[in-house]
């Protein structure tokens, strides 16, 4: 049985001869496949904190594998209906205990994968997400999103009008949230490596100016500061702080150039930086501000926003000169907002404010095939894809009251389909970055 979703663009009169149409959301899709995961630990005599645990194990698998639900219907009882099954085992040798897994494809009547995972009662998540990845692979061949971590910065730490931003990190599916930075100020537009290694961000920090005073007198003045932290010791260090923005920046896939926004020259324009010898590279030249770059993993196509067109739209290049093959390929909207490609580098999301909020829309990266993702569901912001290209994460604000709104983490699958809402009560999130 074949699945079609269509949704229905606003007829919206763009220019004086562009209008949006009808088009239709995702790909026809097969049926899920019924999987079942048979567990057994039946000759084991575990402490009543291990028996809690090994269901916590269990509810993960479950929970993970229900992203994945238009590959696999989770079955709660075996039957003959089930495609694979997956047995798992936990046995102790010595003094510890592992994780003996099977997957079998029962109409194909062979197994998939087997192996062993070390069961660690006190590490349950990770070793969960473990078990669930590598049953995932087993199956399809390509990687999972269960081990990966997202990037976001919430303002959790404000007190009073003292507005603050810091980094965080957690788990794909909003546990383990951990914070990464103590600057007790504002933190922008995060960018992870491609190796997830490390982390760019743009920091408000103080910078002395002198006046045009005869005295030679000087004040503080506000800049966009970009910072690195290297996420396996913990170590930053400065990396941009001309007169300024030093923002948006995106790493290349080699991890030794950045892509950014520098505004030194009047307007705001995208250089790219080489982090070895710190040569600039212009990207861009035009009298509109360019910002919001986003690079392909070939590096032979560039995104980025620009009010060229009298308004923030979405346009495309060839990074390897200046202004060159610039394209634009957005026309929805009165304004766009944090234009990404897929992992693929063939379809951008993007957010676009119409209707008096912000809704996210995903258009093939030669501006083909526009598609709506989000209607009626808030204010939609900042998407970013998983690293299969199959899942995209992005805020959405809800308006509680004149002085009171929520702004939390959601991930939807790529046809718009909201799966699942992973923060609740840990400040207004913005800018979620998921990891490679």
């Amino acid at each position: 049985m074949l699945r079609w979703f269509f949704i229905l663009l606003f007829s919206l009169q763009v220019q004086a001869t562009e209008t949006l149409t009808v088009v239709a959301v995702g790909d026809a899709q097969k049926e899920a496949e019924n999987i079942f995961f048979k567990y057994e630990s039946s000759d084991l005599v575990l402490s009543q904190k291990q028996k809690d645990q090994w269901e916590t194990l269990k509810a993960i698998v479950k929970s993970d594998f229900d992203f994945y639900r238009s590959l696999f219907s989770i079955q709660e009882k075996q039957s003959q209906s089930i495609r694979y099954l997956v047995s798992v085992v936990l046995k102790k040798q010595e003094d510890s205990y592992v994780l003996d897994f099977k997957t079998e494809d029962q109409a194909a009547k062979k197994v998939l994968a087997q192996g062993s995972v070390v069961m660690n009662f006190g590490q349950i998540r990770g070793i969960s997400h473990e078990l669930s990845d590598q049953v995932y692979v087993g199956i399809t061949g390509k990687k999972s999103i269960f081990k990966t971590k997202i990037y976001f910065v919430s303002d959790r730490t404000s007190l009073g009008k003292r507005l603050s931003k810091e980094l965080y990190v957690m788990d794909f599916d909003g546990a383990n949230k951990k914070r990464l930075t103590y600057y007790n100020s504002l933190i922008i537009s995060p960018s992870l490596s491609f190796d997830n290694t490390k982390v760019v961000y743009t920091l408000v920090e103080n910078k002395v100016k002198k006046t045009s005073r005869a005295d030679g007198s000087v004040h503080d003045v506000k800049n966009l500061n970009l910072h690195l932290m290297n996420l396996e010791t913990k170590k930053t260090k400065l990396i941009s702080s001309i007169d300024g923005i030093n923002s948006g920046a995106i790493f290349n896939k080699k991890g030794d150039s950045l892509y950014l926004t520098l505004s030194y020259q009047k307007n705001a324009d995208i250089f790219k930086l080489n982090l070895n010898s710190g040569l600039k590279q212009r990207v861009t030249r035009h009298y509109s501000d360019d910002v919001d770059p986003f690079i392909n993993a070939e590096e032979n196509l560039l995104t980025f926003l620009s009010g060229r067109a009298g308004k923030a739209m979405i346009y495309t290049l060839d990074p390897s000169g200046i202004e060159k093959q610039v394209k634009r390929i957005s026309f929805v909207g009165r304004f766009n907002a944090a234009p990404r490609f897929n992992p693929e580098g063939s379809e951008i999301v993007f957010s676009s404010w119409l209707d008096e909020r912000f809704d996210l829309f995903r258009i093939g990266s030669d501006g083909k095939n526009l598609v709506r993702l989000t209607k009626n569901f808030g204010s939609n912001e900042e998407p970013w894809f998983s690293p299969d290209g199959q899942f995209i994460v992005f805020t959405s604000q809800r308006v509680i009251s004149q002085r009171k709104a929520t702004q939390d983490v959601y991930i939807m699958d790529r046809n718009g389909e909201i799966l699942r809402k992973i923060t609740e009560g840990f400040g207004r999130i913005f800018t979620p970055r998921w990891s490679n």
